[in-house]
């Protein structure tokens, strides 16, 4: 059985996890996606606290537990713990991790770059939880990335605390009031944020592909040990043959 693990800061919508396991599983998927909580430190929405909470000693305390649990790759399930260390520092933040581990490694912030290029998408919008001046790092990353990003609208969440207790008409709302005419997928960066059983019903509203944050963490790892799994369940990303 193929084994992805993720290294998670606290306690917000990990539970979307084995959601997407068992959604995966249900599809005829043999594959395990280990958990592994790491220290959140501050929870904030705030540059200084976000460096801290990606930083190299954090993410390295919760390796060992992934390795005996079968990892075969492990992923930083965090958008803006990653985003805002800049593109060449959240490509370090990686590789420092891959070292750790001796595993693959990757993060969300690069999953949703690696996904909108498996979409074919060339301009996207984003929907964020985070404070207007996080969510531009975001949009900043994505420019790096070469992707052209048409619209970006936060809404001023400061905790992860807060974006965990969202439900599907919260979700729904955010990703409606950030969509735009000319964005070919909406993207929703927040792992804190619950969205594993909304996909259908979020792209479904907009008319168009939607990426959600624990999705491409999930896609991410699998391609990672290249391992395509069809769900589509789980959107237009888990539906594309030939993602990679």
């Amino acid at each position: 059985m193929a084994s992805v693990g993720f290294l998670y800061p606290g306690h917000s919508a990990e539970d979307d996890y084995p959601r997407l396991e068992a959604l995966l599983g249900a599809g005829g998927a043999a594959v395990e996606l280990p958990l592994v909580h790491t220290d959140i430190g501050e929870d904030a929405h705030r540059v200084d606290a976000l460096l801290e909470m990606g930083s190299a000693a954090r993410l390295a305390a919760g390796v060992a537990e992934l390795k005996s649990r079968g990892a075969e790759a492990v992923v930083w399930a965090c958008t803006s713990a990653s985003f805002v260390f800049g593109w060449e520092g959240a490509h370090e933040q990686v590789r420092e991790l891959s070292a750790t581990a001796g595993l693959p490694a990757s993060s969300t912030s690069f999953a949703f770059a690696h996904a909108i290029q498996a979409l074919g998408a060339s301009r996207v919008a984003i929907a964020a939880t985070y404070p207007d001046d996080v969510a531009e790092r975001f949009h900043a990353f994505l420019k790096s990335a070469g992707t052209e990003v048409v619209s970006t609208r936060g809404s001023g969440i400061i905790t992860a605390a807060e974006v965990g207790t969202w439900g599907r008409e919260e979700v729904l709302a955010m990703a409606r009031a950030g969509d735009h005419p000319d964005a070919e997928a909406v993207l929703l960066p927040d792992t804190a944020l619950h969205t594993a059983e909304h996909l259908p019903a979020l792209e479904a509203e907009l008319g168009k592909p939607v990426l959600t944050a624990n999705q491409v963490t999930a896609w991410e790892g699998l391609r990672l040990i290249d391992r395509e799994i069809a769900c589509p369940v789980l959107g237009t990303l888990f539906s594309r043959a030939g993602r990679r």
